[in-house]
């Protein structure tokens, strides 16, 4: 008996599972060509129907703006024409992307004759649990449609009437195009039940992916019976060493601080090798206030802020700094005494979502590259490249820290599962 079987026959969310699973199976042999058209119509119908999503979304931002809701969070809720017709960008972007459905990812032929081939083949029933970007609406089911996979979407309540308006879009362009319309569904419901439904649909659902923040993933990890692909928090780490042009180091601080704070892919801790320390630190701290970035300090960082005076706002670091993702312009800053020493704070501290080291030295880069366990290791180069557009994959629906099936940036391949096809001539095991 599956967990899904622990709930009413009736249940909304349950029905919808299980529409989208007959659904999963009409789209798992589609050729390539007809994904692409199907995608290739949702984005003429976002933009020929910006109007009415814009329409739904006012309704959400005048109600985010009756609560109070902070107003970085309701630019993110926000979709106007313009942000309409890049979402639709978007989608025309998947249809250029290679379709992993059906690649090789080995084949041989055994000493007896029988053929062996892994092939990718889809994962079939994807559900995301996603917070109020609505953008991430049409991402997920782009993504899915072009992997051949049917999407369950549960977004925030605060994009309901987005979500619904998208979702309606959608579904209608892919009807229109010949694909199951229950290809793309939002969970029905607003209230956090249909959320634990969902988690619970095991035998329906063969994946859930969660995007948002920590108590969001960390909730959806710990209570679901789902199987999920864990997209982790960025507690990332610039470590400059001690051998390190001072100019480049400084250039890849900032850019991983600062050019965007809000992504998980962002810096929040410095650590500064010792023999580098009086050198670089006033340069950072110089830096870093223009920035407008506050440093949480450890005593060396403090005493370094305190010789060199400047405009840099510098506070005493506490224990809780070393494991915060700020997602704000503060940094967390430590001198340390070896590359070790930096290692060794990163194990302890880090998501295990991307470390840097910026240094001279060839040996210092390998063995940082080989002691350091995290999705991204960047050598010389900002925390922020770790990105599936950055990487080059043209898209991707999250970023796993997690170690099993997917890890790090996930595009399409990454949703996707394989199968082995045996082919023989009247082979028996003897």
């Amino acid at each position: 008996m599956s967990s899904a079987d622990s709930f009413a026959t009736d249940s909304p969310v349950l029905a919808a599972a299980r529409r989208a699973r007959e659904a999963a199976a009409a789209l798992a042999p589609l050729p390539r060509a007809a994904k692409d058209a199907a995608l290739l119509a949702v984005a003429d119908a976002l933009v020929a129907r910006s109007g009415e999503i814009t329409a739904a979304n006012a309704e959400d931002v005048g109600r985010a703006r009756e609560a109070g809701t902070a107003e970085s969070v309701v630019d993110r809720l926000t979709l106007t024409d313009e942000r309409v017709a890049a979402i639709a960008a978007d989608v025309r972007d998947v249809v250029g992307l290679p379709d992993p459905v059906g690649e090789v990812v080995r084949g041989y032929t055994l000493p007896n004759g029988l053929d062996v081939r892994q092939v990718r083949v889809p994962l079939g029933v994807v559900g995301i649990i996603y917070e109020a970007r609505p953008n991430v609406t049409v991402d997920a089911a782009a993504l899915c449609l072009k992997s051949g996979n049917a999407v369950l979407l549960r977004g925030s309540a605060s994009a309901y009437r987005s979500n619904t308006k998208l979702v309606e879009v959608v579904r209608d362009a892919v009807a229109a195009a010949g694909l199951p319309a229950d290809s793309v569904q939002l969970v029905p419901g607003e209230s956090r039940d249909s959320v634990k439904e969902l988690m619970r649909a095991r035998g329906l659902v063969d994946v859930l992916i969660p995007r948002g923040g920590a108590s969001l993933i960390r909730t959806v990890v710990e209570e679901s019976t789902v199987p999920v692909i864990e997209t982790g928090t960025g507690n990332c780490h610039v470590y400059v060493d001690g051998q390190a042009d001072l100019g480049t180091a400084v250039d890849i601080l900032i850019n991983s601080k600062a050019q965007r704070v809000s992504v998980c892919n962002s810096a929040e801790t410095l650590l500064v090798h010792r023999d580098s320390a009086d050198a670089f630190l006033p340069l950072a701290l110089d830096a870093l206030a223009e920035a407008g970035v506050t440093v949480h300090g450890d005593e060396a960082v403090l005493a370094a802020a305190r010789r060199h005076g400047g405009a840099a706002t510098v506070v005493p670091a506490t224990e809780a700094d070393w494991e915060t993702e700020y997602l704000s312009y503060d940094i967390a800053a430590a001198v340390v005494d070896s590359l070790e020493d930096a290692v060794a704070h990163i194990r302890r501290w880090s998501s295990g979502h991307t470390e840097a080291i910026v240094t001279t030295s060839q040996a210092a880069a390998r063995r940082f590259t080989q002691l350091v366990d995290a999705t991204t290791v960047a050598v010389n180069a900002s925390t922020r490249f770790t990105d599936g557009g950055q990487f080059g994959f043209g898209a991707e629906i999250g970023i796993s820290t997690q170690k099993l099936h997917a890890r790090g940036p996930m595009g399409l391949p990454e949703l996707t599962s394989t199968k082995y096809i045996l082919t023989g001539d009247g082979h028996v095991r003897g």
